[in-house]
């Protein structure tokens, strides 16, 4: 499922217009924004993979913590 979502992504970055995750990649970008700039993130890595995090969660319906 990880590769799966992993081509998704790469699918959004290439054509944003022709893909169906593109609802799922901005809604990932906007909380990750919030959350990188409120000063909680002590690490740039916690702010990639939360970003990456939430858009398999909105792409799948599914918790990722869950795995």
């Amino acid at each position: 499922m990880s590769d799966e979502i992993g081509e998704r992504l790469v699918q959004v970055l290439k054509a944003p217009e022709e893909s169906e995750g593109q609802e799922s990649f901005a809604r990932a970008m906007e909380l990750t924004k919030a959350y990188a700039s409120s000063g909680s993130a002590t690490h740039f890595s916690a702010v990639a993979r939360l970003f990456y995090d939430l858009f398999e969660m909105f792409e799948t319906g599914k918790d990722p913590r869950q795995k």
